[in-house]
C-alpha cells in the first residue's frame, strides 16, 4: 500500500520530517515562546501547570515550574508516535520518513563516501570500490548485540541524564545526528539502520514480520524497487533502484523474509524477551524511584528539574523508606535484572509452550512455536507501552477523545495479532512461488478465462493460483515440468534458492503440479547444462545482490540516455543507437560497452566510473547484470533504435500510430508474438526469442497474447527517459 508512494513525494515528507525534528532540536536549546504555554496563570493553554495538583516523589512533592515543551514533546509525542506507525503502517513507511535514515544518506548524496581499493587476484588491476560492511566481520556477525546495548545504554542515560535536561537531550541527539553521518561516510548503503542505529531492534520488534497495513515484497517477486530499499530518482523522473547490497538478507526489501530468515537465530530471541524486560524495567522503575505510578503517568519526569544533581540520591524508595543506593547505580541495575531476568522466563516459556504443543499435537514446527512467542510478545508490549507513554498528553485532549486512545491501541494491536499469528514460513514461501507460478501460466497463453468468471489472472488470491493450474485441462504434464523448470531456473538466477536448498524450497510446488523428487533431479540437471553459470560458485547469488545487479543496469542505462540527449553529435549517429540495444540485450561483448563509452564526454564517462564504484561493480559482473536486462528496457532501447525519443518528450500520437502499424504486418490491429519478433530482429537479431516473449508479456495486460494499440501505447508511456 504505502510502498508505492512515489520516491519524490517520500523525499519531501523526509524532507518536513527532518526539518521539523531539527526545530524541535534548535527549541532544545532556545524556546522562548513554549513556555509561556505552560505558565500557571495562563487560562487559555491546555498545558498550563496545575500548581494546586500534587506530584510525589520519594514521599515529597515534586517542585514544578513553568518549563519549555521541547522535551516533552519529543518523550511524549514523538517517540510514541513512531512506535504507532512501525506496529500500524509497517517498517516500509517509518524508514522511508525517518529523518536518522535520510540524514545517514547525506553523504551518499554528496559523494564523499569512503572507497575501498580492490586487486584481481588474477589481473592484478586495482579498482575502486564502496566500502561496505565485511560480511565476516565482528560488526557483521554481533550487530544485534550491539544494537541492544546501544539502546540499553540509551534508556540509561535518559533516566539519568537527559529525561528533562534539555540540553543534555540536544545534545544527545545531535552526537547521534553525528554518528548517523560518520557510518554514512564510513560504509556505503543504510549500514547506519542495519548495523549501529540503537532504535533498530525497536523497529524488529513491532514491524516484523509485517505491519498492519504495509505492502509484501515477496508477492511480487519481480518488482525491483519493493518496501523502503534505497532507491533514486533520475533527471527525467523515472524511479530507480539503488542497493549496493549492504546487508544480506535485507529488512527494506523485504521485512518477513528477514524474519523468518533470522527466527532460529540466539540473537533474535535474546532481542525480543530481552525487548520486553527492558521497556517493563524502564516504565517499572519511575514507581521504584518515586513510590508511585502518578510520577511517570503525570509526565512530569520529562520537566523535572535539576535532574542532574539526583545522580547520587537514592535510587529507591520502597515501603514509604529511601534506599540508600545512588540513583546512577539503581538505574543499570534494575534495568539489568529486568532484562536477563525476562530473556530466562521467555526461553523458559518458550520450552513449556513447546512442550505443551508436542504432547497435543504431535508435530508442530518450532519455528512456528517461536514465531508465536514473538508476537505474543510484541502485542503485549505494545499495549504496556501505551499504557504509560503519552499519558500526560492525552489527558489533555477535549473529552471523549482520551478514552478512544486505548481503544483505538487495543484495536490496531488486536488486529495485528490476528493477521500474524497465522503466518507461517511455509505459508510465505507459498504466497512467494504462487506469483512465480503465475508468471509462468501467462506465458503459455492457456485458455483461462472460462475459470475466471470475469477477473484477470492478476486478481487472483494464492489459494486460487494453484487450484488454476490444477484445473486446466490444457495443463498438460509435459507443460507442468516446462512451467516448474522456467521457475527453479529463475529462483536460482535471483538467488531466491540456490541449487542444494532448492529440492526442500520447492517441495510445495511439486506437491502442487505434480512433479516427483526424481524429476525435480532430472529438471536441476538440465538446467546445469543448459546454463552452467547458475551452478558457478564463484558468483554471489542472493536476491540483495541481484538487485544491485539490477540497479546498476538501470542507472547505467539512465546514465547513457541522459549523455546521448545531451550530446548532439552522438544523437547523430544512427550506429551509436544500435550499439545501445546490443549492449542492453545482453547478447555483446564488453569492448562494445568500452567503445559506446569512449564516445562520451570526460564528464559522463566519469559519472560511469562512479557508478562502477558505488556499486562495486566487477567486470564479470557487469556482463550479468547487462544479461538480466528486462523487458522494459529492451523497450526502451527499442525506441531510442527507431527514434521515437521525440515521442516521449512531446507526446505526440502519429508516429506512434505509425509505428504500430508497421509492427502489425497483416492490419489486424494486434501485434502478435510473431510479429513483435520480425520487427525486433530486423533492429537487432542478437536479442533472444526468450526477451521478446517478456516484452510482449509486459505489454499484453490483459493476458490474450497480443498487443493492442491502447497496451502499446501504455507502454511506451512507462518507457519514460
Amino acid at each position: 500500500m504505502l510502498g508505492n508512494i512515489s520516491e519524490i513525494t517520500m523525499h519531501r515528507m523526509r524532507w518536513a520530517v527532518t526539518l521539523g525534528w531539527c526545530l524541535l532540536i534548535i527549541s532544545l536549546f532556545y524556546d522562548p515562546i513554549s513556555i509561556q504555554l505552560t505558565e500557571p496563570s495562563n487560562t487559555l493553554s491546555p498545558f498550563r501547570l496545575n500548581i494546586e495538583k500534587c506530584v510525589l516523589v520519594q514521599g515529597k512533592c515534586l517542585e514544578e515550574t513553568p518549563y519549555a515543551m521541547g522535551a516533552s514533546i519529543f518523550w511524549s509525542i514523538v517517540v510514541p508516535s513512531s512506535i504507532f506507525i512501525l506496529l500500524v503502517l509497517g517498517h516500509e513507511f517509518w524508514r522511508r520518513i525517518c529523518p536518522l535514515s535520510f540524514i545517514s544518506q547525506i553523504p551518499r548524496a554528496l559523494k564523499w563516501e569512503r572507497k575501498r581499493h580492490r586487486i584481481n587476484a588474477t589481473t592484478g588491476k586495482v579498482r575502486k570500490e564502496l566500502a561496505k560492511v565485511p560480511k565476516n566481520s565482528w560488526l557483521a556477525q554481533n550487530y544485534l548485540y550491539l544494537q541492544f546495548s546501544l539502546f540499553f545504554l540509551g534508556l540509561c542515560s535518559r533516566i539519568l541524564f537527559v529525561n528533562s535536561d534539555r540540553l543534555a537531550l540536544g545534545l544527545f541527539l545531535i552526537l547521534t545526528i553525528i554518528a548517523a553521518l560518520t557510518i554514512g561516510f564510513l560504509y556505503g548503503g543504510k549500514a547506519w539502520c542495519h548495523y549501529i542505529c540503537p532504535m533498530a531492534p525497536v523497529q524488529k520488534i513491532y514491524a516484523e514480520p509485517r505491519g498492519l497495513f504495509n505492502t509484501t515484497a515477496h508477492e511480487d517477486n519481480q518488482k525491483r524497487i519493493t518496501q523502503s530499499m534505497c532507491r533514486t530518482v533520475s533527471q527525467n523522473g523515472q524511479e530507480l533502484g539503488a542497493c549496493v547490497a549492504c546487508q544480506s538478507p535485507c529488512m527494506d526489501i523485504d521485512a518477513e523474509n528477514t524474519y523468518w530468515n533470522g527466527i532460529s537465530n540466539p540473537q533474535q530471541q535474546w532481542l525480543y524477551y530481552g525487548y520486553i524486560g527492558l521497556t517493563v524495567g524502564y516504565f517499572v522503575y519511575y514507581y521504584l524511584y518515586a513510590g508511585n505510578w502518578d510520577y511517570s503517568l503525570s509526565g512530569a519526569w520529562a520537566h523535572e528539574g535539576n535532574q542532574l544533581a539526583n545522580l547520587l540520591k537514592p535510587g529507591y524508595y520502597l515501603l514509604d523508606k529511601p534506599v540508600n543506593i545512588p540513583k546512577c547505580v539503581a538505574v543499570p541495575i534494575t534495568l539489568a535484572l529486568f532484562t536477563f531476568g525476562a530473556i530466562s522466563m521467555g526461553g523458559v516459556l518458550e520450552n513449556i509452550y513447546k512442550a505443551y504443543q508436542h504432547r497435543h499435537y504431535q508435530q508442530i514446527d518450532p519455528l512456528i512455536i517461536r514465531h508465536r512467542m514473538f508476537t505474543l510478545c510484541t502485542f503485549f508490549i505494545f499495549n504496556f507501552f501505551f499504557i504509560f507513554s503519552g499519558h500526560s498528553f492525552i489527558q489533555l485532549l477535549p473529552s471523549p477523545l482520551p478514552g478512544f486512545f486505548p481503544i483505538l491501541m487495543a484495536v490496531s494491536s488486536s488486529l495485528w495479532l490476528y493477521r500474524t499469528w497465522q503466518r507461517t514460513p511455509k505459508y510465505y514461501q507459498r504466497e512467494s512461488l504462487a506469483h512465480r507460478l503465475l508468471k509462468q501460466l501467462k506465458k503459455l497463453n492457456l485458455d483461462s478465462v472460462k475459470f475466471l468468471e470475469g477477473r484477470s489472472l492478476d486478481d487472483l488470491s494464492v489459494d486460487e493460483i494453484y487450484v488454476l493450474a490444477k484445473v486446466l485441462p490444457d495443463f498438460s504434464q509435459g507443460e507442468h515440468l516446462q512451467t516448474y523448470k522456467a521457475m527453479l531456473r529463475d529462483a536460482i538466477d535471483e538467488g531466491y534458492v540456490n541449487p542444494a536448498n532448492s529440492l526442500d524450497n520447492f517441495q510445495q510446488m511439486r506437491q502442487e503440479l505434480g512433479i516427483s523428487d526424481k524429476e525435480h533431479d532430472k529438471i536441476l540437471t538440465e538446467l546445469g547444462q543448459q546454463y552452467p553459470e547458475l551452478f558457478d560458485a564463484r558468483k554471489l547469488r542472493n536476491r540483495e545482490n541481484s538487485l544491485r545487479l539490477d540497479s546498476y543496469r538501470d542507472t547505467l542505462l539512465e546514465t547513457l540516455l541522459d549523455a546521448r540527449e545531451i550530446d548532439a553529435y552522438i544523437g547523430q549517429d544512427r550506429t551509436w543507437d544500435t550499439h545501445l540495444i546490443q549492449v542492453f540485450s545482453g547478447k555483446t561483448s564488453n569492448k562494445v560497452l568500452e567503445d559506446l563509452l569512449q564516445s562520451l564526454s570526460p564528464k559522463d564517462r566519469n559519472l560511469v566510473q562512479e557508478l562502477r564504484q558505488e556499486y562495486g561493480i566487477t567486470t564479470d559482473e557487469e556482463v550479468d547484470s547487462l544479461k538480466r536486462t528486462d523487458p522494459y528496457q529492451l523497450w526502451k532501447g527499442m525506441i531510442e533504435g527507431i527514434g521515437l525519443l521525440g515521442y516521449i518528450s512531446t507526446g505526440g500520437e502519429e508516429m506512434l500510430r505509425t509505428i504500430f502499424q508497421e509492427i502489425d504486418a497483416d492490419g489486424s490491429q494486434y501485434i502478435s508474438l510473431h510479429e513483435l519478433q520480425t520487427y525486433i530482429r530486423a533492429i537487432d537479431p542478437r536479442i533472444t526469442n526468450v526477451q521478446i516473449e517478456d516484452m510482449l508479456t509486459v505489454a499484453d495486460t490483459n493476458g490474450d497474447n497480443l498487443i493492442s494499440y491502447e497496451e502499446f501505447q501504455e507502454v511506451f508511456k512507462s518507457c519514460k527517459f
